[in-house]
């Protein structure tokens, strides 16, 4: 029996040596080879290639090598899961390893790759194993980044989870709505320490200079209003923050008061402070000039000094109107562990309705665009409603299973009519309740029988319904084009019904586009007389028969004999001949066969072979076309795509008929 794989210290040198080849030329087969080589167990080999790819990949972080280099380390780790050859959990190690050691603007470039291999991480050789690790590798993510520096990185994050676990993973459905109770917003509590007195007002209504970053009077939101900003406002205003914090108090009769009187000031003042939209739009093309694509959501600032410049922030004001509306519909709706004492009294729900007109006033009146804001938000607290009606209902699955096979269902037992409905005597007659529906019932015993009955085909001949057509396409008659009656739309509509269920030609496959129903009416009809037997075959078409061929305009009929046919249509000695021939160039040939690329990319992926490559082209393109896959279409592709060579020897093969 072979030693322990660990115990070789050149046998881990040769499986290391083997990955930086592997990471340099991006190709794990001369390592799944040289991990074959190496005596051992797979129990054996596996933590130890391991191991390998984590010292590997702890050089290129000392090293400070790029980014590609780590992702191409971990890349040939998934590979190399697939391979069998290392654990299902190595690529998530060597994650969790990058995003602790490197900076965070390159964990950024590190987060797209783990973005984009989604699709990997749910598939069943990772779901199961690493599905941990990238909960814990998010949520170390997260604590080092900043709430207000990198929301947009950590939105990402957040959809990353979204999109990985199932919408029933009870980690993240906070069942029993449960409230942040830690996000305290802190203000300043003590009057004393205020700067919003009553000399700050003064000193502005004095004139005295603006320091720099104070509003200016061309930058007031409303110079005009006579609210002023003083600490009782100020105090107000964030003190509300606490009541969206836990809605819970809500329901204390005191806190109401409280609530309902902060915010009917705070409410009044945005009334008051209109907002236009030339400075919306000014600091919108600012950002357009700036290149800024993200808006930056900083968590909220309470010093006294932004008050002013906050009011006339319409970013911000529609961040507290949000929140308004939220607060209103959990206090509305019906929350499964909501405790039955939280009840709203009638004035407060009367309250609450007002208070959020009110509130989409003001969504409207912000700009810009507050009209199209306040409709987005409406929609998405009427589709909220939804997922709470989930959670209350114990959140069940979306897939419905099928009820076990083992209980079959029990037939209901068909009760017999009553005497007064089918009737009495030896005819026994069903009754209807009315003489002329008794009568059309009781017509046939057998309903079924009397549908198949040859009263009822409807249907007419092919000669019976184009009789008038047929009359007008002889020329002899002299009937004015506008005249025909292929021209009546009505009539080419049961015209088109009645050849797709007795006219063989209607299925026919061809190559010629449509051109108009009339002309197309008018080409079946001349063929149909010419199958009809005397006296139909003697209507003139004002054609000769060798022109009737050329002039079809709509469906070309090939009149050959099927022998004919049969030598022209591609076989597959033929396939197999011109696939030895076409080789690489079968991709110059495929635009011309008019094949998609997703065709091209299922052919590149089925063969690496270039020959089996232009032989599965020729045979797509055989299926598709069916009778259509003929050598004529054949030589006229090869034409097109330059190809005259394979064309000329193609047409010149006496054993293809052509």
């Amino acid at each position: 029996m072979s030693p322990p794989l660990f115990s070789l210290p050149e046998a881990r040198n040769k499986l290391t040596s083997a990955t930086r080849e592997a990471v340099s030329s991006k190709n794990i087969k001369h390592l799944v080879h040289v991990c074959s080589q190496v005596p051992g167990s797979e129990n054996e080999k596996k933590p130890t290639l391991d191991q390998v790819f984590r010292v590997v990949l702890e050089e290129e972080i000392i090293n400070q090598a790029s980014c590609d280099n780590c992702l191409a380390i971990i890349s040939l780790a998934i590979n190399g899961v697939t391979e069998g050859i290392c654990t299902a959990t190595t690529p998530f190690v060597l994650l969790g390893d990058v995003l602790d050691c490197l900076p965070l603007d390159l964990c950024d470039r590190i987060f797209t790759f783990v973005e984009k291999n989604v699709g990997t991480w749910k598939s069943n050789t990772f779901y199961s194993a690493g599905k941990n690790y990238l909960l814990r590798m998010c949520n170390d993510l997260l604590r080092r980044l900043s709430k207000s520096q990198n929301t947009v990185f950590c939105g990402r994050i957040q959809l990353f989870l979204a999109r990985l676990f199932p919408l029933s993973e009870k980690s993240g459905l906070n069942l029993q709505s449960q409230f942040n109770l830690e996000n305290v917003t802190v203000f300043n509590v003590n009057e004393q320490e205020s700067t919003l007195g009553q000399k700050q007002v003064e000193e502005r209504e004095d004139g005295m200079e603006i320091e720099e970053g104070e509003m200016g009077d061309d930058e007031a939101p409303n110079s005009s209003s006579s609210i002023p900003i003083d600490y009782n406002l100020y105090r107000k205003f964030w003190s509300l923050q606490d009541f969206f914090r836990n809605p819970i108090q809500c329901y204390d009769k005191a806190s109401w008061k409280t609530f309902l009187k902060f915010s009917e000031e705070v409410l009044q003042v945005f009334k008051s402070y209109k907002l236009d939209d030339t400075q919306a739009s000014r600091k919108k093309i600012e950002e357009l000039k700036s290149g800024g694509d993200h808006v930056y959501f900083a968590k909220f600032l309470t010093s006294e000094k932004l008050m002013d410049l906050q009011l006339s922030d319409g970013n911000f004001r529609r961040h507290i109107l949000l929140q308004y509306l939220i607060l209103f519909q959990y206090l509305k709706g019906q929350v499964k562990f909501k405790s039955s004492n939280y009840v709203l009294l009638e004035e407060q729900s009367i309250w609450i309705e007002e208070t959020t007109k009110l509130v989409h006033q003001l969504l409207c009146e912000t700009p810009p665009a507050g009209d199209k804001f306040s409709k987005m938000v409406e929609h998405i607290l009427s589709t909220e409603e939804n997922w709470n009606s989930w959670k209350n209902e114990g959140c069940p699955s979306f897939v419905k299973e099928r009820p076990p096979d083992s209980k079959p269902l029990k037939m209901a037992r068909k009760r017999t009519a009553t005497e007064d409905f089918v009737g009495k005597g030896s005819n026994k007659k069903i009754l209807m309740g009315n003489e002329e529906l008794t009568r059309l019932w009781n017509l046939c015993p057998d309903n079924i029988e009397a549908c198949k009955l040859e009263t009822r085909e409807f249907m007419p001949s092919l000669e019976q319904f184009f009789e008038e057509a047929m009359e007008q396409a002889d020329p002899e008659n002299m009937v004015e084009e506008e005249y025909k009656v292929v021209n009546n739309s009505n009539y080419g509509w049961r015209a088109l019904r009645l050849l797709a269920r007795r006219s063989p030609h209607f299925f026919q496959p061809t190559n010629q586009q449509f051109k108009s129903l009339p002309e197309y009416l008018e080409n079946m009809v001349i063929k149909i007389a010419k199958e009809l037997p005397p006296p139909s075959e003697e209507i003139k078409t004002g054609e000769d028969e060798e022109d009737d061929e050329d002039n079809e305009s709509l469906l070309k009929e090939n009149n050959e004999s099927p022998e004919v046919q049969q030598q022209k249509v591609v076989t597959g000695e033929l396939i197999e001949s011109l696939a030895n021939k076409l080789r690489q160039q079968w991709k110059t040939l495929a635009p011309h066969l008019e094949m998609k690329d997703s065709d091209i990319r299922d052919i590149e992926s089925d063969s690496e072979d270039v020959k089996m490559r232009a032989k599965l082209l020729l045979v797509a393109w055989q299926d598709r076309e069916g009778n259509n896959a003929t050598v004529e279409n054949l030589i006229a592709a090869l034409n097109q795509a330059q190809l005259c060579d394979l064309a000329e020897n193609l047409s010149n093969d006496p054993e293809n008929g052509t």
